[in-house]
Parts: structure tokens; C-alpha cells; sequence
């Protein structure tokens, strides 16, 4: 069965997608099966995979009826993709009425499980019922942290909701891990506020540092992952050993190296 993990931390502009869907098509491109699921009604994971919003079936119709979720290929072989619109944005008010809210994602997620090594969850920059069905689902989850200090406010309150889902919805939930993300290695504070992320979560922080760089800002725009759009760029190369250390973790020997194509 699949491992699923949320890619979650409520301030925006961390690179929570960007992260999702790099690290899915490096996983991708190292032969295992990867269902992404964008649970941000901004559905930027959708269109930075090439697919236009307003799709007739999207993760909305799935969590507030009955249909299954709708699985769309990409263009990366083994990457599928879930996706999601502004639509989603009324999900959060419809669920509340709905019995067992925070297990609706859970309960689709299931029948897919058993075709998929990796199953990643875009979440929204909150802690609203998206989010909450996206920690409730997941197995693990993977924090993308900027390297500025005001990416260390708020993260006690991440943890305390980490906490309290463990604890009433989801026992088994731990922390994937911690992504250094937009690292500048030229100033001091970046460095810094690395150290004392280091020094909080020690292990659980990936080796891998994400740098800035242009081509992943670029790579959404023309509906590619990096790896596509630039192979060789610092961002490309980046997600590649991020995917390799995470398949490191979890014991997982990739069937072949992250291909890139020239």
C-alpha cells in the first residue's frame, strides 16, 4: 500500500506546491507510482501540471457527493493527478454539515491506495476542513519551511494542531519531515534561521536544502514540473536528491534513477 503523505504548513509562500509537485515527479521519474491530490481551491498543483481549471470532475464533486475521484494523467509517466478549482472554496462550507467531515478525503483515498507507492496532498495555506481531511487522511506529513524568520511563526501552532489530530482523529499521523525551502545561501539570516530549524526538529529535518531559483518560479507557468523544463538547473537537481533521501528514509530502493531528458 501507498504512503500518504500531506504537504502542509498554514503560511503561504513557503513552496508547498511547488514542493509537491517536484518531489512527486522526481519520485515519478525514479519509477514509482505517484497520485497527487490538490486540496488548495487556488489550484495552482493543477495548473503547474498542465491541466486547465474547470475540469468537469474535480476533487470538489468527489468530497461533497458521491462520485469517485477523478484521476488525470500527466506528463510525466507514473504521476497521476486529482484536480482541484475554485469550486473547492465551497467545500469548506458544505462539509460542516456533512457527518464524519474530516474523514471524507480518507474514505476516497482508500480504494486507490493499493496502486500508488506515494500519494501527495497539496493543502491550502490554512488549517480549515481541507486541510484537516488532508492531515486526517495522511500517514505523514512533510513541512516546507522558508528559510526567514517569520517561517518560524506560527510553526508552534502547526505542531499544536499536529498534536491534537493525533490525538482525537489521526493517532498514527507523525511528521514526515522538514523541507528547507528558498534557501539563500548568501546571507547570514537564512543560515541562521536554518541552524535553529536544525536544532528544533534535528533528524526529522531532510539533508536536502531547495535553493532559490529562477527556473522553478518560471517551471508553473508553461504547466511542467522543473524536471521538464530545466533538468539541469539547481531547483531540478535539488528535488531529485530530495526525492532519493525520502526514498532513503522509508526504506525504499528506487527501480531506477530520476531520469531527466535533455
Amino acid at each position: 500500500m501507498s504512503k500518504i503523505i500531506a504537504v502542509s504548513n498554514q503560511k503561504g509562500g513557503v513552496g508547498k506546491t511547488t514542493t509537491t509537485i517536484n518531489l512527486a515527479a522526481s519520485l515519478a521519474m525514479a519509477d514509482q507510482r505517484v497520485l497527487v491530490i490538490d486540496m488548495d481551491p487556488q489550484g495552482n498543483l493543477t495548473s503547474g501540471l498542465g491541466q486547465k481549471a474547470g475540469s468537469e470532475h474535480t476533487v470538489y464533486e468527489a468530497l461533497v457527493g458521491a462520485a469517485e475521484l477523478p484521476v488525470l494523467q500527466t506528463a510525466v509517466d507514473h504521476l497521476h493527478l486529482v484536480p482541484a478549482d475554485r469550486h473547492l472554496a465551497g467545500a469548506e462550507v458544505e462539509l460542516v454539515t456533512m457527518d464524519a467531515r474530516e474523514q471524507r478525503l480518507k474514505r476516497l483515498i482508500t480504494p486507490l491506495r493499493d496502486r500508488y507507492d506515494f500519494i501527495l496532498i497539496d493543502t491550502p495555506p490554512s488549517l480549515g476542513l481541507l486541510t484537516l481531511n488532508a492531515l486526517v487522511a495522511a500517514d505523514t506529513v512533510l513541512i516546507p519551511l522558508h528559510c526567514e524568520y517569520f517561517a518560524l511563526e506560527g510553526l508552534a501552532d502547526l505542531m499544536a494542531t499536529l498534536s491534537r489530530i493525533g490525538q482525537d482523529l489521526n493517532p498514527t499521523l507523525d511528521v514526515e519531515g522538514v523541507v528547507l525551502t528558498m534557501y539563500g545561501d548568501r546571507t547570514n539570516l537564512g543560515a541562521q534561521v536554518a541552524r535553529e530549524i536544525r536544532e528544533f526538529f534535528e533528524s526529522k529535518v531532510f539533508d536536502t536544502v531547495i535553493p532559490r531559483n529562477v527556473r522553478l518560479a518560471e517551471a508553473p507557468s508553461h504547466g511542467l514540473p522543473v524536471l521538464l523544463y530545466d533538468p539541469r538547473s539547481r531547483g531540478a537537481e535539488a528535488y531529485v536528491s530530495l526525492a532519493h533521501e525520502l526514498l532513503t528514509r522509508n526504506g525504499a530502493v528506487p527501480r531506477r534513477a530520476a531520469a531527466t531528458k535533455a
